[in-house]
């Protein structure tokens, strides 16, 4: 029986990774520019709160690495891929934290993923160029991170709630 579980939890991450990956096909071929450089939906983090809530921290974590691998490889370049590394790492450990703490809600908890994911490009971009002034840009990102987090966390609970039933009918542990 437990052979069964695991088919089951291979095959949900599985599911996972390609709709983050669809996600972020479709984001790279809509042509919206806010007139802010870097600025975007991040429709794939969609996919990380759904499996923080329902999958777990672990699992969340393996679906996020390969995303930005398999994403990054694909669409992008390896310096895309490293600043996009370093926003999921980050946004995924403070969204972990915070899950933990009990103390936010799914939205709030995604509002803290887009800023944090924010912030830890912008990091690593001020450690690239060598140059703190990139931290002028951080107001706008804070702005962009937290309303991207507000309707990714909206559209994230609203899934959470329909896809926990059958979660929890075969309950992966």
């Amino acid at each position: 029986m437990r052979r069964s579980s695991t088919s089951k939890e291979v095959a949900l991450c599985g599911l996972m990774i390609a709709a983050a990956f669809i996600f972020s096909y479709v984001e790279s071929m809509i042509p919206i520019s806010l007139g802010v450089p870097g600025v975007k939906a991040g429709l794939a983090n969609l996919v990380t709160i759904v499996s923080l809530f329902l999958l777990g921290a672990k699992r969340t974590a393996a679906i996020t690495l390969i995303r930005v691998a398999l994403v990054g490889f694909t669409f992008g370049s390896l310096s895309m891929m490293m600043y996009g590394m370093a926003g999921a790492v980050f946004s995924f450990t403070v969204m972990v934290l915070l899950r933990k703490t009990d103390f936010l809600g799914i939205e709030g908890i995604s509002i803290s993923g887009g800023i944090a994911h924010n912030v830890g490009q912008l990091m690593v971009a001020a450690m690239v160029l060598e140059n703190g002034r990139i931290f002028y840009y951080l107001p706008v990102l804070l702005i962009a991170g937290a309303i991207a987090g507000l309707v990714i966390g909206v559209a994230g609970a609203l899934m959470v709630v329909r896809l926990r039933p059958m979660i929890d009918k075969d309950r992966i542990s």
